[in-house]
């Protein structure tokens, strides 16, 4: 019998690891990827069953990542494994066709339950944070998810890669644009989201699960 296969992107080696060791007895790990860029790509030559992303990813954050697999096409399952107990985040997990969101705090037998049921095509929500999603659905939409909803896929692809400390010139040369067109979604997105300096862009960043800390440069401050 054919196994199950499964795409696992995070770029923390230990958690992959883990995943492996956990998966591998009943599903088949047949790829990994540890840059959000290499998650689509790598998706479609594979074409896994379902697919494990973290939402801090390198490049292109996971829910990112999960609205590029849903506008191509992919049939993948997505499940989204991460650290941040935010209900907000699930909500836009779901939204971005995701169809589990899992804390990587959560026992093993959690995981292995929210898969069988993202697999059968259901949604799984981790416990810890299905009380507060109703909550989060309930009530009116935030000034941040506004502001938020009002970047482009390409703004926010921006914010990543800036949050992350590269320059100009690199997210120019990483998007395939010009140097102007990069520093103009720089400053479109600082006024969309009310924020001044390029330190306030990375504390958004890290404060939403865009990025991790330990993504941000040295000096915390941006190149320009």
């Amino acid at each position: 019998m054919k196994r199950t296969t499964i795409v696992i992107a995070d770029d923390h080696g230990m958690v992959v690891d883990g995943l492996r060791g956990l998966l591998e007895p009943e599903y088949e790990v047949v790829g990994v990827v540890s840059d959000g860029r290499a998650v689509l790509p790598e998706v479609r030559r594979l074409k896994p069953d379902l697919a494990i992303i973290d939402i801090s990813m390198p490049s292109l954050n996971g829910l990112d990542c999960a609205r590029q697999l849903r506008d191509a096409g992919c049939s993948a399952k997505v499940l989204i494994l991460t650290m941040h107990a935010d209900a907000t985040l699930a909500r836009e997990a779901l939204g971005a066709g995701a169809s589990g969101y899992i804390l990587k705090s959560s026992p093993a037998s959690e995981l292995r339950n929210a898969l069988k049921e993202v697999l059968r095509g259901h949604t799984y929500l981790s416990p810890a944070v299905t009380k507060d999603l109703l909550d989060v659905m309930g009530r009116a939409t935030s000034a941040r998810d506004d502001a938020w909803a009002r970047l482009t896929q390409r703004q926010r692809e921006v914010l990543q890669l800036l949050a992350e400390g590269k320059s100009h010139k690199e997210v120019a040369a990483i998007l395939n644009i010009s140097i102007k067109t990069a520093e103009y979604h720089k400053y479109a997105i600082l006024h969309a989201l009310g924020l001044k300096t390029t330190a306030d862009l990375v504390q958004y960043a890290v404060r939403h699960g865009i990025i991790a800390v330990s993504r941000i440069g040295d000096s915390g401050v941006l190149p320009v």
